[in-house]
């Protein structure tokens, strides 16, 4: 295996240099853009069919408009019992309580991987994206961990989980930079607590019969290489394992950015917030605006906007991801497309 991954180019630590380049340059306020609804879907058509190549920059948004909400009527479906319980309101906060033991937060975590990593989305979002950006040059950046992008079918070449994977384990000890795939100990866990397979082969809770919130001691993940222990293959500090893959889809990013930088450029920013913006959200506005070619689109819900310096080369549509994607493809979707080079 590659150890020597500084002979790489490091795609995320190049956003991130762009992320705060564009933080000192973009003082002059935000806006929303002049074009109406109709045009600036019509801007965008049009964008997706002539760019030279389209950079998808995806946030937790994007998942959400595909339903997998963290709270709710969700949540209360899965992890009712912890809920009433520990007084846990939602998925996210659950992931840093203080369980009384590792066999109830490796409970937790099993149900929480398997909902929102093996299971596909209630709604085709993600695949009506695909359908969008068919025979197109396109490259995905995302800070979702749900690997929703791979299970609807986009090219695993062409993608960047820049903050971990909910299907990876690693071992608590961040020197050994290596991770685990975790499918067979989930299924196991979730049988474990009682979970039943329905039609679809999907876990149910169990009609008539409470769930269990621990898991045997036996069944606690272990690195299956020496027996230590493993934690979540997720960037919450500087613990975070960026391995093999990691590295190489990192450098991918990087080289896919330095082949088309002085081309027409879709950067397309579907649900990113302000959690982490200096990872895609700020380097696309940094880029079309060293790009004349180069054009910024962002689709968020109440949080469509783009500094003022680059409103001539940017497209804001503010409303539900998933809905915006499915109206698009219906309307304005052509099967003519540009091959990709």
């Amino acid at each position: 295996m590659k150890q020597n991954y500084n002979e790489l180019p490091n795609g995320y630590l190049e956003s991130i240099n762009k992320g705060i380049s564009a933080v000192r340059q973009f003082r002059g306020g935000m806006t929303m853009g002049k074009l109406s609804r109709e045009e600036a879907v019509a801007k965008l058509k049009k964008e997706i069919e002539t760019a030279d190549a389209i950079v998808i920059g995806a946030g937790a948004g994007l998942s959400t408009a595909a339903g997998f909400t963290y709270s709710g009527e969700r949540f209360e479906k899965y992890f009712g019992d912890f809920a009433r319980k520990y007084g846990i309101r939602d998925m996210y906060s659950g992931g840093f309580y203080p369980f009384p033991d590792a066999e109830t937060r490796w409970a937790w975590w099993a149900r929480h991987i398997y909902y929102n990593r093996y299971v596909p989305t209630p709604k085709p979002v993600y695949q009506d994206l695909l359908k969008l950006l068919e025979n197109r040059d396109y490259f995905v950046i995302t800070t979702n961990v749900d690997h929703q992008f791979q299970t609807a079918g986009f090219d695993k070449k062409r993608l960047f989980y820049t903050q971990g994977d909910y299907g990876l384990f690693q071992r608590v000890n961040p020197d050994i930079r290596k991770t685990y795939d975790n499918e067979e100990w989930v299924m196991a866990a979730m049988e474990a607590q009682g979970f039943v397979r329905d039609s679809e082969n999907v876990f149910q809770p169990p009609q008539g019969r409470s769930l269990l919130m621990r898991i045997p001691t036996e069944l606690i993940p272990k690195c299956p290489d020496d027996g230590s222990d493993v934690t979540m293959n997720l960037r919450a500090d500087d613990s975070f394992v960026e391995d093999e893959g990691w590295h190489r889809a990192s450098a991918a990013y990087s080289d896919f950015l330095r082949r088309h930088e002085n081309l027409h450029v879709l950067y397309l920013e579907i649900g990113i917030g302000m959690n982490t913006p200096v990872i895609v959200k700020y380097p696309f506005w940094q880029m079309t605006n060293d790009n004349p070619k180069a054009v910024y689109a962002c689709l968020n819900y109440n949080e469509a906007y783009c500094p003022k310096q680059i409103e001539s080369q940017s497209i804001c549509i503010d409303g539900d991801s998933g809905e915006v994607i499915e109206q698009f493809l219906k309307i304005y979707h052509c099967p003519e497309a540009k091959s990709v080079s």
